[in-house]
């Protein structure tokens, strides 16, 4: 799998059915060429005064990847 394969895809907490954002980049263990993280933009508040914010998920708090959306649990973070 690429990396512009699922930077098109919605990133989902399956908790809360929040939508928390896009996948912007990843961090890549060297030695075994797996994803260990993945780094999301999303944007946080109400209106004119949405926040926006960077944060990563590790490769274990994903639960699904499908078509359109990454099914993640976010509650340990």
């Amino acid at each position: 799998m690429r990396l512009s394969d699922i930077q098109s895809k919605d990133i989902v907490d399956v908790s809360t059915g929040e939508r928390i954002g896009n996948v912007t980049d990843c961090e890549i263990n060297t030695t075994n060429g797996m994803i260990t993280k993945i780094m999301i933009y999303s944007k946080k508040g109400l209106g004119l005064f949405k926040k926006e914010e960077e944060e990563y998920i590790t490769w274990n708090e994903i639960k699904k990847i499908g078509a359109d959306v990454i099914l993640v649990n976010k509650k340990s973070v």
